[in-house]
């Protein structure tokens, strides 16, 4: 008798509690609209976050509610963003694609190492044994800790050690960013084609020793500039990209090519009045 008492009561318990979730289900339901499965099926699954959405999904939650356009996924087609906009019945817009771009054009064949590091492979790492050893404080190390993050393959290492970033594959996800320590990525958008490719803070021609790329504070761009398009703060020039951009004017005096103009590519060009660079070996100084 005990027996059946306490299975009556645990039955009862369990029809009881059984029933109470089948109101909360009913109460608490939150409907969503099924086209946000339909849409994130059409989304490259990038999950970069290049739209300003944490991913995919919520992007396509964004573009069902009417929070953001299909034109701002950059990762996806032309096609691909079209048959979107067109399903929900809303207008494409328009986002421009922006890349991952480096701040240094100091590879080994013109920069130099003052020291030899040993350790783990691994450009934090390197930083944190008296900035890694580079000859130019602010210059990348080389170890690639940018291209072992990027999920999608867009980042390689030059014969020369320095990041090479394939505009067609970067979604502008921003972990190159996180992970380099010299800071010297940033996304831009691939309208931004005068860069300058240099974070040297020290002014004077003594740099040049260190890496014959780096930018000596001479001023010429920003003198040969027109308006307000550079402005030369901490010994670097800092380019207004809300003036107009569209002139490799700024580029022809520099005389280490530390201020380039970007070809549709991606591939930096020089002025005229920049030196050439024609060594292809490795200027490492090994000092242990």
């Amino acid at each position: 008798m005990t027996i059946l008492i306490a299975l009556a009561a645990l039955g009862s318990l369990t029809l009881a509690l059984a029933i109470m979730l089948m109101v909360a289900n009913k109460k608490l339901y939150v409907y969503e609209d099924p086209r946000i499965d339909t849409v994130e099926d059409m989304l490259p699954h990038a999950n970069c976050g290049a739209c300003g959405f944490p991913g995919c999904r919520p992007f396509a939650e964004a573009l069902v509610t009417g929070k953001a356009l299909p034109g701002k996924c950059t990762v996806s087609t032309d096609e691909g963003r079209q048959r979107i906009a067109q399903y929900l019945g809303v207008a494409l817009g328009a986002e421009e694609k922006r890349v991952a771009r480096l701040a240094c054009g100091g590879g080994t064949n013109v920069a130099r190492n003052r020291a030899q590091y040993h350790g783990i492979s691994s450009c934090r790492a390197a930083t944190l044994v008296s900035g890694g050893g580079k000859g130019c404080f602010w210059g990348c190390l080389g170890l690639g800790d940018c291209a072992v993050v990027c999920d999608f393959d867009a980042i390689t290492m030059s014969a020369n050690g320095l990041p090479v970033v394939d505009m067609n594959k970067c979604t502008a996800c921003g972990d190159c960013v996180e992970a380099c320590p010299k800071d010297l990525f940033s996304l831009q958008p691939v309208s931004h084609r005068l860069w300058v490719n240099c974070k040297n803070l020290e002014a004077g021609d003594d740099i040049l020793e260190e890496c014959r790329v780096a930018c000596t504070a001479c001023g010429k761009c920003a003198m040969d500039a027109p308006g307000d398009l550079i402005t030369m703060i901490h010994n670097l020039p800092v380019v207004n990209y809300a003036e107009n951009h569209r002139t490799q004017k700024p580029i022809e005096r520099c005389p280490s090519g530390a201020i380039v103009w970007l070809d549709d590519d991606g591939t930096p060009i020089k002025g005229q009045e920049s030196r050439k660079i024609i060594r292809k070996g490795s200027r490492d100084v090994g000092y242990s």
